[in-house]
């Protein structure tokens, strides 16, 4: 089992959770996953079942996509990538950090526009009217769901106008903190973050405003010779797993199922 390097400063990955094997008395082997912030509740429930399945521990760290590429690429200790756009893990195998012929896409996410509060008519008209001081959205430098926001208001011909009242998060989780915390009457989130429960208000942005976004995985070379890496990426693939994701409000493929 490869070592994590205990002084890399884990930049946009505040959280995480380490997942024990239940298997008796077997060692496990320990995959190091970092998973974009969206993805957070999906990857934990995963992770939970892998590790009752498997002889294996899962560590998760959640982040930004882009902020997570610029650690793999400078040395962390991660051995899988579950990122948020389908551009990163390829781009990672054509730099020499991922392995060649593992990227596959896990899960297409939706994006929503959510406010805590209930029963408001969440829609273009809305937006349209400019009746909030704030609105939420993902750095689109660093998050795909944060290019998503930004194309779903240039698709209303609403971003000039809404410019000035955006706050950014550095990630899609800081983002849904904002509108939870009410530091934003509104915002992007991803419907991976709300599909649990049915409080506040949402609209479900229009497919066709935005590009889909695939979110790709990818074993990365680090994780190569580790079971728990290459077997949780299986995992992922698998019929319990895929029906745990869509529970989530992500989408998956036909050749998934």
């Amino acid at each position: 089992m490869r070592k994590a390097n205990k002084g890399w400063p884990w930049v946009g990955a505040s959280v995480c959770a380490a997942l024990l094997s239940v298997s008796g008395g077997v060692q496990a082997a320990t995959a190091h996953v970092a998973v974009a912030a969206n993805f957070t509740d999906a990857a934990k429930e995963l992770a939970q079942v892998f590790a009752e399945q498997t002889e294996h521990e899962v560590m998760l760290s959640f982040g930004a996509t882009g902020q997570f590429y610029t650690q793999i690429a400078n040395d962390a200790p991660f051995e899988v990538f579950l990122a948020a756009d389908n551009i990163r893990p390829q781009r990672a195998v054509d730099e020499g950090l991922g392995v060649d012929g593992s990227v596959f896409t896990y899960a297409t996410g939706q994006l929503v526009l959510y406010s805590a509060t209930d029963d408001i008519d969440l829609d273009e008209s809305y937006l349209q009217s400019a009746a909030f001081s704030k609105i939420a959205m993902a750095n689109p430098d660093t998050a795909p769901y944060g290019v998503a926001a930004v194309e779903t208001l240039e698709h209303l011909d609403l971003y000039d106008a809404l410019k000035d009242k955006v706050i950014q998060g550095q990630n899609i989780g800081q983002t849904f903190q904002f509108v939870e915390t009410g530091n934003a009457e509104l915002g992007f989130v991803a419907m991976g973050q709300i599909a649990a429960n049915n409080k506040g208000s949402r609209w479900v942005v229009p497919a066709d405003f935005y590009t889909p976004i695939e979110q790709d995985a990818v074993l990365l070379e680090k994780g190569k010779e580790n079971p728990a890496a290459t077997e949780f990426l299986e995992f992922l693939q698998s019929a319990p797993a895929l029906a745990i994701i869509k529970s989530y409000g992500y989408a998956v493929t036909e050749t998934q199922e």
